[in-house]
Order: structure tokens, then sequence, then C-alpha cells
């Protein structure tokens, strides 16, 4: 028996597809997205039960609000929202030119606006899904450095504290009925993260852990999040211990 239907924004790779396979392993059918990797999008649906692809351009409201509607259209409800995509600018803190008007534009609309959209448009299913045994959950994936002064870059960093904020505000307004939770990794090893040498050398030597984390670290907390139905405005740091250092 399916858990409900859960969609997964950015989840043909990296932290997405691992916390789409998760929860397909958890008894969800998995709502599936990605902005341009169609192909691996549809071959995951295939292979997942009972899931589905959308493709949708997140820094696009139209295409934002749409993929809302395009999800119930082929599930019919919504229990779960994970806003996992996301977008990253690297660059040094001290390079304040290169943090232009433009940069700074595109990580508030990729990391705040399009989450809050997404939020917003499936709130009516959520509340139509959840029951107080099981209210309807939406996790937002943050950073580490939206609670410390690290990151790729000033504006990243700022656009996920502004979602960090915004997740708690939302887990205020929208229970009991609608839960909602940040999950904030540190470094994962994912594509996104190659090249970034530094960061690497960092995780390896003052973590705790002396590693960064794996895709599927942050899906286990992700479905342990979604799993409990009493948490709600918490933003659980995954950085194997870097934040103590």
């Amino acid at each position: 028996m399916t858990r409900g239907v859960a969609l997964v924004t950015g989840s043909t790779q990296g932290i997405g597809a691992a916390v789409a396979r998760r929860l397909a392993a958890d008894g969800f059918a998995v709502a599936l997205h990605s902005r341009s990797s169609v192909a691996t999008g549809e071959r995951m649906a295939a292979e997942l039960p009972n899931a589905s692809y959308s493709r949708a351009d997140l820094s696009d409201e139209g295409e934002t609000r749409g993929l809302i509607a395009d999800v119930l259209k082929k599930h019919g409800r919504l229990d779960v929202l994970v806003n996992n995509a996301g977008e990253v600018a690297r660059f040094a803190h001290a390079d304040l030119k290169a943090a232009t008007p433009q940069v700074w534009r595109r990580m508030m609309d990729v990391n705040v606006v399009a989450p809050w959209l997404l939020i917003a448009e499936a709130e009516e299913a959520l509340r139509a899904a959840s029951t107080p045994a099981r209210p309807a959950c939406v996790i937002n994936i943050g950073t580490h450095a939206a609670v410390r002064p690290k990151g790729s870059s000033i504006p990243y960093a700022a656009a996920k504290a502004a979602l960090h904020h915004m997740s708690k505000l939302l887990a205020l307004t929208l229970g009991p009925s609608i839960r909602v939770n940040v999950v904030a990794p540190g470094l994962v090893d994912t594509a996104m993260s190659t090249g970034w040498e530094a960061a690497y050398e960092l995780w390896n030597t003052k973590s705790p852990m002396r590693r960064p984390a794996q895709p599927a670290d942050i899906a286990d907390m992700v479905a342990a999040l979604i799993a409990n139905p009493y948490v709600t405005g918490e933003v659980v740091i995954v950085d194997g211990g870097l934040n103590l250092t």
C-alpha cells in the first residue's frame, strides 16, 4: 500500500534522486521533477513503483505553478513536498563585485521564491491529504552555510538563510495540518561539488566524521522527518559535525 504521493523537486541526480528512491522504498508514489534531464526523469519514473515525471523550470513562475497542477493531474493528491531543487553560485566571499544584482536575483528566485510558490500552490492539496495522525509534510533542503558564515558565496548562503526562516514562519502558520522542516546539509559528495577541493579537505580533516555526506545520508534524514508526525519548524544540520569546530 502506498503511503501517499511525494513530490521531490530536482530529483534526477544527487540528493534529490537519493530522496526519491528512499521515499519510493518507504512506500510513497514519487512525483519526480527536473528542469532539463528529461530522459533520466522518465527512466527513473519507469523504474520506481507508481512514479511519474514532470519537467518544469522553477525560475519561471508559470512553470512552477504548473508543476503542482501536473502532479495532481497525474496522482490526484499530494501528501509530501520536498523542495530540493536549487542553484549554487560559487565565488569568494571577498569578491563583492562578483555578487551582481543578477546573481542575487537568481539565488533568491530559485532558492526562495520557487519553494514559496510551490508550497502556496500545494497548500490546498496538502491540507486535503492531511489527517490528525499523519499531517502533510514539507521538507525544504537548506544548507549549513545558512546557519554559520560559510558557503560557496554570500548570495547563496543568504538566500538559503531566507529559506530557513521562511520555513519556520510557515511551520507556525500552516500547522497542525502541514508540518514544515528544513534539512541543512554541509558538503555532499555529488556532481555539484566536483572540483571544490578546499571543501573536501575541510570535511576530511576537520569534521568529526572525517568525510563529506553521501546523498543517502541526507535522504535518510528527510525520510525520518517525514515519518515523524510531530516535528515541525526545525532546521536539522547534517554536516558530519563540522558545525562543532
